[in-house]
């Protein structure tokens, strides 16, 4: 699994992007995983309902292909894009949901901050409050979009939103947990955790797009 690291970015030109590779990769294309924090910004899935936004002010909304209702990235906040070729992988969607899931659950247990999944909503929660949403896609068998994990952000802007389309849902970051600020350090561990779960073997690759999505 190959990993790069975009840094900070602007959300459309990276979807653009998962977009493009997606659809140019082959049988044989290696599986990626990309990481990045992106500027503020609010997605809407495809079965988003725009009542959901309440007042986004000025921070962009922007429609996207992925599954789920609306989400806020910024600043602070890891967002992790596993570009995996499902057919070769012999799992379906509901397994990758449950293994992007566990990945997060044991990732946060290596700071002893216990975590736990919900039946029908997608995501991982610490108490009653959600520290990372899970947005995916599949399409002809690959997947793109993922998770977005809480770490050290302004959480303001989620009371903007019912995020995932749920009134009032409590959200919560790993600073606030004990954890600790700084991204990378969460990176290492979640990077470990997701090729654990997928049988892949992460190795870094250069922080450009590759050129299937170039």
């Amino acid at each position: 699994m190959l990993v790069r690291h975009f840094g900070r970015q602007s959300y459309e030109p990276v979807w653009h992007a998962m977009q493009s590779f997606t659809d140019a990769r082959g049988a044989d294309t290696p599986d990626e995983l990309w990481l990045v924090e992106h500027d503020p910004v609010f997605t809407l899935g495809q079965a988003g309902r725009p009542e959901h936004v309440l007042a986004p002010g000025d921070i962009p909304v922007i429609h996207v292909d992925r599954g789920g209702q609306v989400t806020y990235h910024g600043p602070g906040q890891i967002v992790a894009y596993p570009l995996l070729d499902l057919r070769r992988l012999k799992i379906g969607v509901r397994e990758l949901v449950h293994r992007i899931e566990q990945a997060i659950i044991d990732t946060l247990g290596g700071w002893n901050i216990v975590a736990a999944r919900r039946e029908g909503a997608p995501g991982v929660y610490v108490g009653e409050a959600k520290i990372a949403a899970l947005g995916l896609r599949v399409r002809r068998g690959r997947s793109f979009h993922g998770l977005a994990f809480n770490i050290a952000m302004d959480l303001e802007p989620f009371h903007r939103i019912n995020p995932c389309g749920y009134a009032g849902l409590q959200v919560t970051q790993m600073l606030d947990l004990g954890g600790p600020s700084r991204l990378g350090d969460v990176e290492d561990v979640l990077i470990v955790e997701l090729g654990r779960q997928f049988g892949l073997s992460p190795q870094d690759a250069e922080p450009a797009l590759p050129r299937a999505a170039a």
